[in-house]
């Protein structure tokens, strides 16, 4: 099973030139057999773009988080700080052989009733 996420274009381009390698996350999917991430930049872009394997999934305080991850976070430590800002845990996906589709695939002309997902969505 994949599940299709929803992620800034200057995150999505980081992460398919392998300079963000973990990808941040205040809540996390529950089941288990999630092996793929199906990639939704959003918009102006609005295209699944690519996908990438979950090598693991760490979950801590976001203190212990950032000093595990920052070296390939992608992210500034500010915007990391306000995002977690108030929470006592944090997530983060470790990212690995990414894959960039050669043609993005535009969900709204494949799937008349597409909306992208706020966190995540469960794919077939």
């Amino acid at each position: 099973m994949k599940i299709l996420l929803s992620i800034k274009p200057e995150y999505v381009e980081k992460i398919f030139s392998g300079e963000k390698k973990f990808e941040y996350r205040k809540s996390i999917f529950i089941n288990k057999d999630i092996k793929n991430i199906v990639v939704y930049s959003t918009m102006p872009v609005g295209k699944i773009v690519g996908e990438f394997t979950i090598e693991e999934i760490l979950h801590n305080s976001p203190e212990i988080i950032w000093s595990e991850t920052k070296e390939f976070s992608g992210v500034k430590k500010e915007f990391y700080n306000s995002y977690f800002e108030g929470r006592s845990s944090a997530f983060a996906i470790k990212i690995s052989n990414p894959v960039l589709y050669k043609k993005p695939i535009d969900p709204k002309k494949k799937y008349k009733s597409f909306v992208a997902p706020q966190s995540f969505k469960y794919l077939n």
